[in-house]
């Protein structure tokens, strides 16, 4: 079925194919300049570090209803070990341990090989070259440094409740109403991060209660259609919020038109299940909402999405 009208009218608006040059495969994260990560430094006060990761474990934020997105299983292949089998006590001994799990099942950020539409991913790329080898073209070890001034868009506070409901579409007044409560004003190449306040959830009850809304359908309190616009327009280099889906679901259009025009068309990386409940209560009680934001992916060759351990630094 082809997309709606408004999809497409957006996707011709916000469309960032050959910007940074025919063969680039990092998108708006161009946008993070030595110049912006220089000012960036500058958001450090006090030396306070926020991690912003939620643990990797096996009862962790992912609920199984999506196929592959299996939470961490954790297994000891070597307890104290000695390297010499006949080695006495005093020796050296290891203990080794290895995982497995979904790349996307914790605090991650999602690559721009992640979606595509049409036949295309992120400036152009034809969606044939993610294969059963992984993806050949904008796979995710190509993030190997994400480090800028990150904001922090408190919706949640912004409109007085503890948390949004479900479904409810994040749009751009609701940023705009956001960062005027954290006196913050948007530069280019900032990372910014918004604020539902249904991570609380995951702290009290787990990760059901978190991740399908509340009467258990898989709604969605996340990024609306109109704030496709509002990233676009203020030059945002990635942007990552508290929500499994990050997109608010129900879908208002088209479906994960959200994903679909920023991943693919405009080239911004998407961040899913970020911790922003500490953060949070910090900006409340010193007014401050920016910070310097470290948050590398892990450089799996050929993923389309791996788990990060984001810290603000304050």
């Amino acid at each position: 079925m082809p997309m709606s009208d408004e999809f497409q009218a957006l996707s011709a608006r916000v469309r960032n194919w050959g910007r940074w040059g025919d063969d680039d495969q990092v998108g708006t994260l161009n946008l993070i300049t030595p110049e912006v990560v220089a000012n960036a430094a500058a958001a450090v006060r006090h030396g306070r570090t926020i991690p912003l990761g939620v643990p990797l474990q096996q009862n962790g934020v992912q609920a199984g209803f999506v196929p592959g997105r299996d939470n961490p299983t954790h297994t000891m292949h070597a307890i104290n070990q000695a390297m010499d089998p006949e080695a006495d006590a005093d020796a050296f001994h290891t203990s080794d341990d290895h995982i497995t799990m979904g790349l996307q099942a914790g605090t991650h950020w999602d690559g721009l090989g992640h979606v595509s539409y049409s036949g295309h991913m992120y400036n152009g790329y034809d969606a044939a070259t993610i294969t059963a080898d992984g993806a050949l073209l904008c796979g995710i070890h190509h993030l190997r440094s994400v480090v800028s001034r990150g904001v922090l868009l408190d919706v949640a506070r912004a409109k007085g409740v503890d948390m949004l409901e479900c479904p409810y579409a994040i749009t751009g007044d609701d940023l705009d109403e956001a960062a005027a409560m954290g006196g913050v004003e948007l530069r280019s190449g900032d990372i910014v991060l918004v604020r539902t306040g249904r991570m609380a959830l995951y702290h009290s009850s787990g990760g059901l209660d978190y991740c399908l809304g509340p009467n258990q359908d898989g709604s969605n309190a996340g990024m609306g259609l109109s704030s496709v616009t509002w990233m676009h327009d203020h030059n945002v280099a990635a942007v990552a919020n508290d929500t499994l889906a990050f997109e608010v679901y129900p879908s208002e259009v088209d479906a994960l038109a959200v994903h679909l025009l920023q991943l693919v068309d405009m080239g911004l990386t998407q961040g899913q299940n970020w911790d922003l409940e500490a953060l949070s209560v910090d900006c409340a009680d010193d007014g401050v909402h920016e910070f310097l934001l470290s948050a590398t992916p892990e450089p799996f060759v050929g993923a389309v999405g791996s788990p990060v351990a984001p810290v603000a630094i304050k």
